[in-house]
């Protein structure tokens, strides 16, 4: 596997029978890991914090599902290789997630820009998000998407920061409409710490 390059290259797809015997077992494995890349921001908001591993499942989902065979490859490789932390930052999919549809479409539409007001707090520093470029997540009526794909880009001093451990981390939304923090763990930090490795 290609963890090394962060990348995941055409060499790193199973064979879909193969991967379709294993595809219980590989996605119960992804369950456990992701719990401590889980996040719950507020009444509404889930956010992963995405892997290679998580990635690399991803693609072969997408690929299991839809069929598409070798042609499918590269088109699965752009969308999610975007998504693999690259050494100096970490990345994330923020999922609202509501039930009810009236409801749902009710506080979305008043979510407008929300991938503007994003951020990680560490020590004395904010760190924006910053949303994955390849659609626009909010719409000009001022409805929001249900899912945004992040990224927060680190300096070297604050991934320093980060592994020491010392201080606390906040995930934060400072939208007018949607204003909620969580505490990201010593465990998630130490979890993501990795992801700098």
């Amino acid at each position: 596997m290609s963890r090394e390059t962060r990348a995941i290259e055409p060499a790193d797809i199973m064979d879909m029978r193969a991967y379709g015997e294993q595809r219980k077992a590989l996605r119960l494995g992804q369950v456990e890991a992701k719990k401590k890349r889980r996040l719950s921001v507020g009444p509404h908001v889930t956010v992963f914090f995405e892997s290679y591993d998580s990635m690399w499942l991803q693609v072969h989902e997408m690929l299991y599902i839809e069929r598409g065979g070798v042609d499918q490859i590269p088109d699965e490789l752009a969308a999610y290789n975007p998504m693999i932390p690259n050494g100096r930052e970490l990345t994330a999919t923020l999922m609202f997630e509501i039930d009810d549809p009236k409801l749902r479409a009710s506080i979305l539409g008043r979510l407008g820009g929300v991938e503007d007001h994003i951020y990680l707090h560490l020590g004395e520093t904010r760190i924006a998000a910053v949303p994955e470029g390849d659609v626009e997540r909010s719409r000009e009526d001022g409805k929001a998407s249900s899912v945004h794909f992040l990224h927060f880009p680190f300096t070297d001093a604050e991934i320093a920061e980060w592994l020491s451990g010392r201080g606390t981390v906040i995930f934060g939304i400072d939208h007018p409409n949607y204003g909620h923090m969580a505490i990201i763990g010593p465990e998630m930090r130490e979890e993501l710490g990795r992801d700098f490795a």
